[in-house]
């Protein structure tokens, strides 16, 4: 299924910028309001790929990587 797979290696052009204005996107707000942040983020962000398929993947390596923490 070419087109339906998600990129798992590195991609970005500039990693260490989106890590801090990710950052910076919590700065200063409560647990809750971080929370509703990081929320909001992944529908959009999940809007933008709106392929099903690539977002099973997503999320099946997150939670996969979550439970080993």
């Amino acid at each position: 299924m070419p087109g339906h797979e998600l990129i798992t290696a590195s991609n970005m052009a500039q990693p260490d910028e989106f890590y801090e204005r990710l950052i910076d996107m919590h700065r200063e707000l409560t647990p809750q309001q971080s929370e509703a942040a990081n929320a909001a983020l992944i529908l959009l962000l999940a809007n933008h790929i709106g392929d099903l398929a690539v977002l099973q993947q997503a999320m099946d390596i997150a939670r996969a990587d979550a439970r080993q923490v």
